[in-house]
């Protein structure tokens, strides 16, 4: 896995990222600290990463399950260490899960299996994090 990270010299602290995989992610900083708040800051990306692979992992486990989910949001937030450098230290993942006839257990198994086996995202934050899930499933 590979990108290449650019900085925008006239933007003030905004970069662009190239993908491995051909994507472009833009990112800027606050501005207190010379950016212009027009994209996502990096530690955001971060977050969503997490929150990415993890939303993938309960999917994929649920339907090689043959559950039947329709949706999966999850909704994270994190708490980050008052001095540098300023790592995540707590990061909180609400899941809420749609399906039909899904079953409660089987959701928090596969949160269970995401973060104790499968997402390389929220394994290595909590690394430094204390990771905590809550979840609801929704009937439709």
């Amino acid at each position: 896995m590979e990108c290449t990270v650019t900085w925008l010299p006239g933007s003030g602290m905004a970069f662009s990222a190239q993908t491995g995989s051909g994507h472009m992610v833009n990112m800027d900083g606050a501005p207190d600290g010379g950016g212009r708040n027009l994209a996502p800051r990096p530690m955001e990306l971060l977050l969503v990463g997490a929150g990415g692979c993890t939303a993938y992992d309960v999917v994929l486990i649920l339907k090689r399950g043959r559950h039947e989910v329709l949706g999966c949001q999850v909704t994270l937030s994190a708490d980050r260490a008052v001095q540098d450098p300023k790592v995540f230290t707590r990061i909180a993942l609400h899941f809420v899960v749609t399906g039909r006839g899904l079953q409660a257990a089987a959701v928090q198994r596969a949160i269970a299996l995401s973060h104790e086996k499968y997402c390389s995202a929220t394994i290595m934050l909590g690394r430094t994090a204390e990771v905590v899930t809550t979840h609801e499933v929704v009937q439709v």
